[in-house]
């Protein structure tokens, strides 16, 4: 695969689009203000890298389900699968420090996802879950692999969304053997230039990347609202570690039922078929991983195909 295509993946699978619009100043107000409250409340879970709003109640044949979003998304894009799971489930949206207008604490330096998948992993345990879904986007569904392969007892079910193992893969040299170690040159790079890129720049790349990224208008607002009320410095260093980080040699340690939902490249010379090849290799040490490819959607696969979004999972968690 060639440098042009792989420069696409990488913006198809979103993850530079939800940095482009992050603001100079450090964030120091929850989200709610920005998406509304929908009536949740925090769990009584005490976290300096993430808090977790929960819907729903404890109860008889009430099932736990807990949704990962994406780098500087906000738990809210996960709304609309909130009302459609309803009763029957008790819903935990992990919000990350840093993140969608969470204050920075914990996470102020150094690596997001591997701490905050540890702390998803103690939340688990001391919520007494029993074996919950969990189900993550993007980063959040780089999280949720960790999580699985690192506490494979503490999960009952896996679902990512168009994410990959190794999204460093992405940035090796043309012709080589990609490993978290030769992609560290081209991480630190892209890292030093999001931490230094001048503010109208990033929201001048916000503008015409986030409109790739969901084709749902009436959604891109608030998706283009939480990068830009999530902290730079969290952000950046988060997408420097998604590079970094090499699942691959993990995914043998997954041992629930997972599945991996994504989307066609729009891309030139991309077809369909070449996005299934793709994340087939990109999976292919994860034995029984069942991969479904949903058409017609951008990244957020959630806000641009709800319909077959939801009843991928709900397919998924009836099994």
């Amino acid at each position: 695969m060639n440098a042009q295509i792989l420069t696409g993946v990488i913006a198809a699978l979103g993850v530079i689009a939800n940095l482009a619009g992050v603001g100079e100043a450090r964030a120091t107000g929850r989200q709610d203000a920005v998406h509304g409250d929908h009536g949740h409340h925090h769990a009584a879970f005490e976290s300096d890298r993430l808090h977790v709003r929960v819907d729903g109640e404890a109860g008889p044949g009430v099932r736990d389900i807990i949704l990962i979003p994406g780098l500087s998304s906000s738990p809210e894009i996960w709304q609309g699968t909130v009302d459609h799971l309803g009763a029957g489930w008790r819903v935990h949206r992990i919000h990350i420090q840093g993140f969608a207008g969470a204050p920075v604490d914990g996470n102020a330096e150094g690596p997001v996802a591997a701490p905050v998948a540890e702390e998803i992993a103690r939340y688990i345990a001391e919520s007494d879950l029993d074996r919950p879904v969990v189900v993550g986007h993007s980063m959040g569904g780089t999280i949720a692999m960790m999580l699985a392969a690192r506490h494979p007892d503490a999960v009952g079910r896996l679902m990512v969304v168009d994410m990959v193992p190794f999204m460093g893969a992405m940035f090796a040299p043309p012709g080589t053997d990609p490993t978290a170690e030769s992609v560290t040159p081209a991480a630190d790079q892209i890292h030093a230039g999001m931490l230094t890129a001048p503010e109208a720049a990033y929201r001048a790349r916000a503008a015409a990347t986030v409109a790739t990224m969901v084709r749902n208008e009436t959604a891109e607002a608030a998706v283009l609202a939480d990068t830009a009320a999530s902290d730079r410095v969290v952000s950046s260093n988060a997408y420097r570690e998604l590079i970094v980080t090499d699942l691959r040699p993990e995914l043998g340690r997954i041992t629930v039922p997972t599945e991996v939902v994504y989307v066609a490249f729009d891309l030139p010379g991309m077809t369909p078929a070449i996005t299934d090849g793709i994340y087939q290799n990109a999976f292919s040490g994860l034995p029984g991983v069942k991969l479904q490819r949903i058409d017609d959607s951008a990244h957020f696969i959630m806000l641009d195909q709800p319909a077959a979004f939801h009843a991928a999972l709900d397919a998924f968690v009836a099994e």
